[in-house]
């Protein structure tokens, strides 16, 4: 099974979880298998007390990260969430659900309403309008609680599909506090920027890859090190990951990656 997560013991009763790359390749709506088998996987770190939840990803799928979230929720562990570079869309409201929300330097973060594609009459796209919609109030409801802010201020920031720094989140309260950033960066291509309605203009896609040079340059000229699957650059957590000579040919990687993602998407 391919898998988009990644479970560690880091420690006597502590745990790691790592969420790198796109929330599932395929929906949860009705799959039994891969819900159980991410518990499965957070069982056997054994009993743990404690939990770090670390995220860089664009989202995915709704009825994944509600299926995660929940398991999460009904284990014992204290979580404690990490953006290490980017969370957006689902991965936002999974950050949310976590006990402490840590914010990396220089990361990002973005929030909006759910999307589909759907078919059929006047009758149908309206009942599943009213569904899309429920999703929305419900993934309002939960960033309303850490925030507290209202479950209506929340649906209008969605609303407006809206995108904070690090210090912005954690000035808006959608992250408890700054932490020292890790060596990596997010993903963000032209492909993943014309999916979205307001992406702020200092993270446009030319300024994106212009900054990663520098970051590399900074990092005595070695490339970060890139994540075996998602696309996203990641930093070095034990696994067996290769440093990346080309940062060019990894990001056309990645935009191939997004284009997969938008075909998958229109098939549906």
């Amino acid at each position: 099974m391919k898998k988009f997560w990644e479970f560690k013991a880091a420690a006597d009763k502590h745990g790691e979880l790592y969420l790198y790359g796109e929330i599932a390749s395929s929906t949860w709506f009705g799959d039994e298998v891969t819900p159980k088998q991410f518990k499965a996987d957070l069982d056997a770190l054994g009993a743990i007390d404690t939990l770090d939840v670390f995220i860089n990803s664009p989202g995915g799928d709704v009825f994944a990260g509600w299926a995660l979230i929940n398991i999460l929720k009904r284990h014992k562990a204290t979580t404690t969430g990490y953006n290490d570079g980017l969370v957006a869309s689902i991965a936002f409201d999974i950050f949310q659900s976590m006990d402490r929300r840590m914010a990396s330097e220089a990361s990002i973060f973005m929030t909006h309403n759910c999307w589909t594609f759907a078919m059929g009459d006047r009758h149908a796209l309206r009942k599943l309008a009213d569904e899309m919609e429920n999703i929305d109030g419900m993934m309002a409801e939960t960033t309303a609680k850490k925030s507290g802010k209202t479950v209506e201020e929340i649906k209008a920031i969605q609303d407006a599909e809206s995108w904070y720094t690090a210090t912005e989140a954690v000035n808006e309260k959608f992250a408890d506090e700054l932490v020292e950033g890790k060596q990596i960066a997010a993903c963000l291509t032209p492909e993943l920027f014309a999916k979205y309605k307001h992406p702020p203009e200092s993270l446009h896609p030319p300024k994106v890859e212009a900054d990663l040079q520098t970051t590399i340059r900074k990092n005595d000229g070695k490339p970060l090190e890139a994540a075996e699957e998602g696309g996203f650059f990641m930093a070095d957590n034990g696994g067996a990951s290769e440093p990346v000579a080309d940062i060019s040919k990894v990001l056309e990687e990645q935009r191939k990656h997004f284009n997969q993602m938008r075909r998958k998407f229109m098939e549906v």
